[in-house]
């Protein structure tokens, strides 16, 4: 059977084929479709003369910028497989990626590692042969890696068909940015919503995207209302931010805000409709499948994501989430088993709401942990301490017994905070350790992290424990 090429032949289509004049992005400077072209020809050049052609296999790891999308709009027109890894990795989790994936090329910003910056308009485009590195192993032309929010990443391969279908599928919601729609893309361009709904949606769409430098909140709102901006696609942290001004102006472009990448609290999202007059929408997915449902306008609201995309099958079998799929999308065999019979359980506690066609998202399966025989699930223990004034966000994990990680807005004793959660849980749910942090760690699309040792480690001095 021939390799399809519908996402490529749809890229160089939407690249070569649009107005000369028509602004594609916007940062610190205003980018045109034609500027775009010749961006695309200058990288595809530059890629061609280190050897890069069709079939070659290549690790990107560039700072969030008009480099990088450049950089991956040329790789993807010579048919490279593109292996899309986070600029903050150190060289250890580098290294190891790369062992395991073998790709021929190294392209990066330069330092690796560090703390992660926000887009940039320009960053350096430096590539390196690797000498154990081979040719791709499959036709997949996107390899990417899950966010790590529970443990070591997934190695997870997205074909031209997946792709192109996804594209089709966003531009299929009547609620998605339309042509000449400006958005304000605060979502991750390593990640699925924010580079397959935002970059590759814009460019089919020919919705002008823009860029912060300077994600303060005060600084995002005078963008909305300067650039008359129509869409903002962010993570639940970004609208949690904007909720906070205490001061917003009129902006009447303003008519679609959508979270994805992570669950919306509620309070978040009562607090930014009373704002902005506007519900915040969620777009629910998973690096695996793409998108799988939306509710754009946030009609139904937490804990409910929407209904399913057109063309996607879905099913709730065993209390989760179960999305059909042609083939198995891990490239690597120790997550296999979550794909049974063209089914991949997305791990995901799902039920239908009721009167609607909604699915409710409640939490993980793979939260439900046993205490004393007993099963707890960790989503409940974090839902009724968020429910506290003084509590900004929560994390729950578990290691030898369960342990809350906080951030307050003040003054909150242990007691206090203690006698809270036995007001609202049974005594075997209890947290028996809670940390205060000044800030939850969290991975490049704005996930918390829920892996307890990284917790520890990410903290490091800025916890202050008191275990009971």
């Amino acid at each position: 059977m021939a390799e399809s090429t519908q996402f490529r032949s749809w890229l160089e289509s939407r690249v070569t084929g649009s107005g000369d004049d028509d602004v594609w992005a916007v940062g610190e400077t205003v980018v045109t479709r034609h500027q775009l072209r010749e961006r695309v020809e200058y990288e595809r050049a530059a890629l061609q003369a280190r050897s890069i052609t069709e079939g070659s296999a290549v690790a990107v790891q560039m700072m969030p910028s008009f480099s990088m999308l450049s950089t991956l709009f040329a790789l993807w027109s010579l048919g490279a497989q593109v292996q899309l890894l986070d600029p903050r990795l150190t060289r250890t989790e580098t290294n190891r990626l790369i062992e395991l994936c073998e790709p021929q090329f190294h392209v990066t910003s330069g330092d690796l590692g560090g703390v992660f910056s926000s887009f940039r308009d320009e960053t350096p485009v430096e590539g390196i042969r690797l000498k154990s590195g081979r040719p791709a192993k499959s036709a997949h032309p996107l390899v990417q890696f899950s966010s790590g929010s529970t443990g070591l990443p997934k190695v997870i391969g997205r074909t031209d068909a997946s792709l192109y279908e996804e594209i089709g599928r966003f531009a299929r919601l009547s609620e998605m940015p339309r042509a000449g729609e400006r958005v304000l893309l605060l979502s991750s361009i390593m990640h699925s919503f924010g580079l397959i709904g935002g970059v590759l949606h814009g460019l089919d769409v020919s919705a002008p995207l823009h860029f912060s430098s300077r994600p303060q909140a005060r600084e995002l709102v005078r963008m909305l209302a300067e650039r008359e901006i129509a869409a903002v696609f962010g993570v639940p942290l970004h609208f949690s931010l904007l909720s906070r001004v205490p001061q917003v102006p009129e902006l009447p472009a303003l008519r679609l805000a959508v979270s994805g990448g992570e669950l919306l609290d509620a309070k978040v999202y009562d607090e930014f409709k009373t704002g902005y007059g506007i519900t915040v929408g969620q777009a629910y997915g998973m690096t695996e499948t793409g998108i799988i449902a939306t509710d754009l306008g946030g009609r139904y609201g937490p804990p409910a994501v929407g209904e399913v995309v057109p063309g996607l099958r879905t099913k709730v079998r065993e209390g989760t989430l179960r999305v059909q799929l042609p083939e198995c999308p891990y490239l690597y065999a120790d997550r296999a088993d979550r794909y049974e019979d063209g089914w991949l359980d997305t791990k995901d506690r799902c039920s239908v709401r009721p009167g609607s066609e909604a699915l409710e998202i409640t939490g993980r399966s793979d939260s439900l942990v046993a205490v004393g025989g007993l099963k707890v699930d960790l989503t409940e223990v974090e839902q009724i301490l968020t429910e506290h004034p003084l509590i900004e966000e929560a994390v729950v994990v578990f290691g030898d017994s369960i342990e809350a990680h906080v951030v307050t807005s003040g003054e909150l004793s242990r007691g206090d905070l203690l006698g809270w959660c036995r007001e609202r849980l049974a005594s075997y749910k209890l947290p028996r350790a809670f940390h205060y942090v000044a800030r939850l760690p969290r991975t490049s699309n704005g996930k918390v992290v829920r892996n307890r040792e990284l917790l520890h480690t990410a903290q490091g001095r800025l916890t202050k424990s008191a275990a009971q």
